[in-house]
């Protein structure tokens, strides 16, 4: 059994992670499979450049972070478009209403912070300049912080940290796939150095991950991937119920088979050089989006499908 250690955030988009651990998916495919939970994306990041970790899932934007930072990251494959809600105050009304006020955000310079400053450039307001952004960490902290500080008008939060949202007394602004289009959001990367020594264990993981999305998917097990999600994230059974029901919409949740979506790829780069600047290290996707793992991982499941 070859041990792999995959970092990826306590929300409900781990449930592929836990899922597959659980029922014994992984080790179906000769891995033991570590599930890292991290607190923010810098913590992951600067642990996937230590080598302490071995596939971030999570969003692909901290793959260009790290590349923009000169370490040699490549992205595998896809998986969701963040499947994210603008949730603000109730005296919120439009992005507008922000001014003067402080958001909460995992990391200001990656991921959905970029996709909120895009959102509210949009509507004539600068970053430091029209609002503030407050570092906080993931969705469950951005959610205790909304909840304990009344200075914070916002944030962008993720199933079920926007479910609980709303039932507190906040309200959403919108999807942001509706505020601003398609997005590739979470993914799979690695340091290339350990995706070109461990090929086959990329692929088994790959393997494992996609047969995890299909387990997910067929009806029989949502009860027991409910139950995970309410022993995981101490969640309340119509809060577990409801954000299956978003993880499972291929329009809104997982992507199937957790493709790449070349039109929302674009878009994340688009956004992050409208926020951040153009790199020309990110301008040949060639160089850092390499599919072939994902490639051969599919082609071999499709041949054993095919031999049953």
């Amino acid at each position: 059994m070859d041990r792999l250690v995959v970092s990826t955030f306590p929300n409900a988009k781990a449930l592929p992670l836990w899922a597959g651990v659980e029922q014994g998916i992984f080790t179906a495919k000769g891995l033991d499979l570590v599930v890292h939970e991290t607190g923010s994306s810098r913590e992951q990041r600067e642990l996937l450049a230590k080598g302490e970790i071995d596939v971030v899932q999570a969003a692909l934007d901290n793959a260009l972070a790290m590349i923009k930072a000169g370490h040699d990251v490549i992205i595998l494959m896809g998986g969701e478009g963040g499947m994210n809600d603008f949730i603000v105050r109730k005296d919120i009304r439009s992005p507008r209403d922000l001014k003067g006020r402080i958001l909460a955000v995992d990391s200001p310079d990656t991921a959905y912070a970029l996709l909120l400053r895009k959102v509210l450039t949009a509507h004539g307001l600068q970053k430091d300049k029209d609002y503030q952004l407050r570092a906080v960490g993931n969705g469950a902290k951005r959610l205790r912080a909304l909840a304990a500080d009344p200075r914070l008008a916002g944030a962008i939060l993720n199933p079920p940290f926007s479910a609980e949202a709303i039932l507190a007394g906040l309200h959403s602004l919108g999807r942001l796939d509706e505020l601003v289009g398609p997005y590739q959001a979470g993914g799979a990367f690695a340091l290339r150095a350990f995706a070109q020594k461990s090929g086959s264990l990329i692929e088994r993981y790959i393997q494992g991950y996609v047969a995890a999305l299909d387990w997910l998917r067929q009806s029989d097990n949502a009860p027991i991937a409910q139950r995970l999600l309410r022993e995981r994230l101490a969640i309340a059974d119509d809060v577990a119920e409801a954000t299956y029901r978003q993880l499972i919409d291929p329009a809104f949740g997982f992507a199937p088979q957790a493709q790449l979506n070349w039109a929302g790829f674009r878009a994340m780069l688009d956004v992050r050089s409208a926020t951040e600047g153009r790199d020309a290290r990110l301008a040949k996707t060639g160089a850092y989006v390499d599919e072939s793992y994902y490639q051969r991982a599919l082609a071999q499941m499709t041949n054993e499908t095919s031999v049953q």
